[in-house]
């Protein structure tokens, strides 16, 4: 089903063991997607109990080969996008006793050993962040040095950094702890966004009020974003966030308003800014 232009998701999970895999791929296709970054689930979803920086490796290669799979489907490219998801803090000091400074430490190490795979260039980007919810003062502490070293591994990569965070319109702050480190601030970006969101790069949720708020900043102001769904690929939770064939459903409705200009910022113009990478090149 053909929108000629690029379609990018921005923001989805694959896990071919337990989930659907390759079919949710062949899903996005059929309705006109081309390209997917996919980032890697949480370890302890794919029953992984992480001791070591090396034991999330297991993790991203399950990334790796499911991208290797979804390469053969698209009309475009997929890329992993490879971290550790900040919620893992919460999993280490309440489920398995350690001390915040310990926890910080093991996803640090979780995370140099992404920021390799990037260096080699079997990643595109790091993923990182800061609990959603409610936690301790030492917790928020050690999960924003996790997240601060994310931010400069990125820019020691020079590469783009997701990022998990609670829900917010203002991160500026965290834009400049990038900038800090030597990491532009448009390289940030906050993955599950709304439509308006100062300091990082928005990756907007693709439901029609987030995107019609996202397409006038960007046309009127631009602003730039990119459109996600935030699959999470668990037949546990059929329902949760969005499905595969959403974004290019939602650009085809962009399209019936009339916003052209923001299609092409989402999916060609921001893609190149953040990332470095060409949907249009990269398609057919």
């Amino acid at each position: 089903m053909e929108l000629d232009t690029p379609v990018l998701d921005n923001h989805l999970h694959l896990d071919p063991a337990h989930g659907r895999g390759i079919e949710a791929v062949k899903d996005f296709a059929r309705v006109g997607g081309t390209h997917l970054l996919v980032v890697n689930k949480p370890s302890w979803l794919l029953g992984i109990e992480v001791e070591q920086g090396t034991d999330f490796e297991a993790v991203f290669e399950t990334t790796i080969e499911v991208v290797t799979d979804a390469n053969e489907v698209l009309d475009g490219r997929a890329w992993p996008v490879l971290g550790v998801h900040p919620g893992l803090v919460s999993k280490l000091i309440d489920d398995r006793g350690f001390a915040p400074r310990e926890a910080r430490d093991l996803m640090q190490a979780g995370l140099d050993v992404a920021a390799e795979y990037v260096a080699d260039g079997r990643a595109l980007a790091l993923k990182s962040g800061r609990p959603h919810y409610d936690v301790p003062d030492t917790v928020w502490n050690a999960s924003n040095a996790v997240l601060q070293h994310a931010l400069a591994l990125g820019a020691d990569h020079d590469c783009a950094v997701q990022l998990h965070t609670e829900a917010s319109e203002d991160l500026t702050e965290i834009a400049t702890w990038a900038e800090e480190r030597g990491l532009d601030r448009h390289r940030v970006v906050k993955h599950y966004a709304s439509g308006r969101l100062a300091g990082p790069t928005p990756s907007v949720m693709s439901d029609k009020d987030r995107l019609a708020e996202a397409a006038e900043r960007a046309e009127t102001a631009e602003e730039p974003f990119l459109m996600e769904t935030d699959f999470v690929d668990d037949p546990d939770r059929p329902g949760a966030v969005l499905g595969p064939k959403t974004v290019p459903r939602r650009v085809r409705w962009l399209r019936e308003e009339g916003r052209e200009e923001a299609i092409e910022i989402a999916h060609v113009a921001t893609p190149a800014e953040v990332y470095g990478i060409d949907t249009r090149t990269t398609l057919g």
